[in-house]
């Protein structure tokens, strides 16, 4: 288990880039399983989730080919369906999340798929509901495999396109059915879809393989599949989670911080989710400026109520952010209520930022009230353990900002979603020290 040290009080300075979007590349790089044809992804994030997913591809028989930092190109033109059936293969898909995402392909391109038990991010339950009836409605078979314990999912029919009601805009489920439906016979109609930007981009990149799609960014999507779909070349959009963390590290340590190449116009109410906190931040074409401020003021309600910040499915806020709100909250200037509705696990730490000194009162699993310090008393070094990504990154955003000297440990966590980050932070003025 790796550890950071981190010595808090440095301020930032410069310039950082976000890397490429973890969800949106996790969804592309399972996507190049429904053609046999060759497949190039630019701005792949090397992180752990997606190293893990490229070396899963890779033992189900995909050619994959480094062409430079952050570029590959795929090839699924031999997949080896004996080790898709077998044990290795569905315990390697449980330890990892994002595995989910190579069921909808595998089911549409070889008719058969084991859906096992998803890893990752200790947030609370995490529900395959939507993607099993998604895939049940478009005609698999499903059972659930006691000794494999994963579930078992067989087309005995090719697929066919259907409309379907989803119980939640879940963005994972509408991803896996979107390329589950890429290869089936006549139209699939999704209501209340997810229409993140990252959904968007899968679209885009099954339209030019040949899949038309309509109502690309709406949450009514139509899918017309085809039985050939064609190789392409496709560049994953600045990850906003990133973007957002770097905003929050910016206002906690009070710096100065140019985030460039951010790709604006793909980060909905973010921008407006800080200003909420009292950043003064400025959006340019293609850059967010966020300038070293005295005091960082929570806006409140016209009627001078307590502000709430809750996550929604897009074009509302991402719940991978509120652990970042938080945190940036404990030292601005008012209260704010933080509404996770999403995870019921997700806000347990902020316990930690408890004992560092911030003043949060956790509600219940989903709601915690802030009350904000304003810099007058800077948050205490605390030795922490990082239960999920999110989390993670928050407690390194506090960590910076503290007196004294931190210590994260489980930071592999931190790593799933996030690229040498130590490495990028102290590049821009962070003392960040890594101990594996």
């Amino acid at each position: 288990m790796s550890t950071y040290i981190i010595e808090g009080g440095h301020r930032l300075h410069g310039s950082i880039q976000p890397q490429g979007a973890k969800n949106e590349a996790l969804q592309v790089i399972s996507a190049t399983l429904l053609t046999s044809e060759p497949v190039t992804i630019h701005n792949v994030p090397d992180i752990l989730d997606v190293t893990n997913l490229i070396g899963l591809l890779k033992a189900m028989g995909v050619k994959v080919e480094n062409l430079g930092q952050g570029s590959y190109r795929f090839q699924a033109d031999d997949l080896n369906e004996e080790y898709i059936s077998s044990t290795d293969f569905v315990a390697r898909c449980a330890s990892l999340r994002g595995s989910v995402l190579v069921v909808g392909p595998l089911l549409a391109r070889t008719g058969q798929a084991y859906f096992a038990k998803p890893g990752g991010d200790k947030i609370g339950r995490r529900r395959v509901d939507t993607h099993i009836t998604g895939f049940t409605k478009l005609g698999a078979m499903i059972c659930y495999n006691e000794e494999r314990q994963a579930y078992y999912l067989v087309a005995v029919n090719p697929l066919k396109g259907c409309y379907m009601l989803l119980d939640e805009a879940s963005v994972t489920g509408t991803a896996n059915i979107i390329m589950a439906a890429a290869k089936a016979r006549g139209v699939t109609t999704i209501y209340n879809a997810a229409c993140e930007p990252y959904i968007q981009q899968l679209c885009r990149m099954l339209g030019r393989m040949g899949v038309k799609i309509e109502g690309i960014g709406s949450n009514l999507l139509k899918i017309h599949g085809t039985d050939t779909l064609h190789g392409t070349e496709h560049t994953v959009l600045p990850d906003m989670i990133e973007v957002g963390s770097f905003i929050g590290m910016a206002a906690l340590t009070g710096s100065e911080l140019t985030i460039a190449n951010v790709s604006p116009k793909n980060l909905g109410i973010i921008p407006d989710a800080f200003r909420r906190l009292g950043i003064n931040l400025t959006v340019t074409d293609s850059d967010i400026i966020v300038p070293a401020q005295d005091t960082y003021e929570i806006e409140t309600n016209l009627d001078g109520s307590i502000p709430t910040i809750a996550d929604a499915p897009w074009p509302g806020l991402t719940p991978d952010l509120l652990s970042v709100l938080l945190v940036t909250a404990t030292q601005c200037k008012g209260s704010v209520l933080i509404h996770q509705k999403m995870f019921e696990s997700r806000l347990f730490f902020v316990d930690r930022l408890i004992d560092m000194g911030a003043q949060i009162m956790l509600c219940d699993p989903h709601r915690a009230v802030v009350i904000g310090l304003d810099h007058r008393f800077a948050l205490r070094a605390n030795r922490m353990l990082s239960p999920d990504i999110r989390a993670g990154i928050a407690m390194l955003i506090a960590a910076m900002s503290a007196n004294g000297v931190s210590q994260i440990d489980n930071i592999d966590q931190i790593d799933r979603g996030y690229q040498s980050i130590d490495t990028r932070l102290n590049s821009i003025g962070a003392c960040i020290h890594r101990r594996d």
